[in-house]
């Protein structure tokens, strides 16, 4: 029997056309999604404001269409009386728009880093597939990913694509409203929003001048799965929409592999050079709490770490009479800022973790020399420091160089890391050294 009849040739050879036409899938990771043209993006002014030391606009937001949706935001600026030349914004973005603690935010960070400030809302745009949100959306568009092997579906694209176009927006706005010109932006945001700061940073725009991103704690995060395990016991309950979907544990595939690979910041390290703040809470119950030590190393370029004790995912320092208190993540906030809009150098802080005569040891060297220094120290059975209460110890400061010293556990777990005091044009606000965690 022979295949070589004009039918089955015929046949044949449509099947191969019919194989060629089919779409291919969609394989893009950042760059590659953030390089497709949209047609869709606009922008009005809907209004003006007045707030207590400066003026308020209200601007409506279409950042783009991704799979069918037109996702439109709030996207609000502060500026206050007395304010900078609008070269340098730092913006942020959020998801909702009706809580008034991210305007209250916006507008404290404007008043103290005495510059313009925009928030970005629908950070995702959501509810959307079906009602989803916040982790959940996320988790539903990773696995259309992996079904579809479709790499325009994973949310934190379409999320840091919204993050570039407010910044196309705010130009043509100052532009057109102050008579100035906005060149670059300072890019911060919290959890799920931090790491859209992060991908942001990752995005190769040059307007992106510095990050700030916020509670996002898992860089690396193949390594950081694993060491939560081993940390907790368990995978923490907070990441559960990605646990449920068996997203965690990666699945042990090509696919799996690289779709965690071109959403998790680390994968673009090489690019992420810029300055880059991280602001993390000691008992953020997402994260273990030494995870920056699966990453820093890694990250090239200016960084420097700000950890609020006795703070969760919220980063509301808890005080011992159980009031919360928000002045660290704001004072952090506003500095970095203030130094970006004046291009004044953040200071450089070093440190060694190592033993000295039975005790641990902890050396840090800093330039300019902090206002004041102490040691935070925390201790916990196991090498879950979610639930304790951090408390303060103190330093040596001589010069430019703070040496605090603490006894190693007798038993279970102990973490403390430094934090160093500056100020900047008025604002105060703390740098951090990595933790160290010793124990059995």
């Amino acid at each position: 029997m022979t295949l070589t009849t004009p039918l089955r040739v015929r046949a044949l050879g449509l099947a191969l056309v019919g194989l060629f036409l089919l779409p291919a899938p969609a394989r893009a990771d950042l760059h590659d999604y953030l390089k497709q043209p949209d047609a869709s993006f606009a922008w009005k002014l809907k209004g003006t404001k007045d707030f207590p030391g400066g003026k308020a606009y209200n601007l409506e937001l279409v950042s783009q269409t991704w799979h069918d949706i037109t996702w439109k935001h709030d996207l609000l600026v502060f500026r206050p009386k007395e304010s900078l030349p609008a070269r340098t914004m730092l913006l942020m973005n959020t998801g909702d728009a009706t809580n008034p603690r991210n305007q209250f935010l916006a507008m404290e960070l404007a008043r103290q880093c005495k510059g313009p400030v925009a928030i970005l809302f629908g950070v995702p745009n959501q509810p959307l597939l079906g009602d989803r949100k916040e982790d959940g959306l996320i988790a539903e568009t990773f696995v259309r990913a992996l079904e579809t092997k479709d790499e325009t579906w994973p949310l934190l694209f379409p999320m840091v694509k919204s993050v570039l176009k407010a910044m196309d927006a705010l130009q043509a706005f100052v532009k057109e409203e102050w008579k100035e010109e906005v060149k670059d932006f300072v890019v911060t945001g919290g959890s799920k929003r931090g790491w859209t700061a992060w991908l942001t940073g990752a995005s190769g725009d040059p307007r992106v001048k510095a990050i700030a991103p916020m509670v996002i704690d898992t860089l690396n995060m193949k390594p950081q799965m694993e060491h939560q395990l081993r940390s907790f016991g368990r995978y923490s309950d907070m990441i559960h929409d990605y646990t449920e979907r068996k997203l965690v544990p990666m699945p042990d595939t090509k696919e799996a592999l690289r779709l965690w690979g071109i959403v998790d910041p680390y994968f673009y390290r090489e690019k992420l050079t810029l300055p880059k703040l991280m602001i993390l809470g000691n008992n953020d119950p997402y994260w273990t709490v030494d995870a920056l030590n699966l990453y820093w190393d890694g990250l090239t370029g200016p960084k420097w770490v700000t950890y609020v004790p006795n703070a969760g995912h919220d980063l509301q320092e808890i005080k011992e009479d159980g009031k919360k208190d928000g002045t660290r993540v704001v004072g952090a906030l506003s500095a970095f800022a203030r130094h970006q809009m004046t291009d004044k150098p953040l200071p450089k802080v070093t440190w060694k973790h190592d033993d000295d005569g039975g005790k641990m040891r902890l050396t840090v060297e800093a330039s300019p020399a902090p206002k004041g220094a102490r040691l935070w120290t925390a201790q916990a059975p196991t090498r879950d420091f979610r639930k304790e209460r951090w408390e303060e110890r103190p330093a040596t400061l001589k010069g430019g160089t703070v040496v605090g010293n603490v006894d190693p556990p007798a038993e279970g777990f102990r973490a403390f890391y430094a934090e160093l005091d500056y100020e900047i044009d008025g604002v105060a606000y703390h740098l951090s050294t990595q933790l160290r965690v010793a124990g059995k």
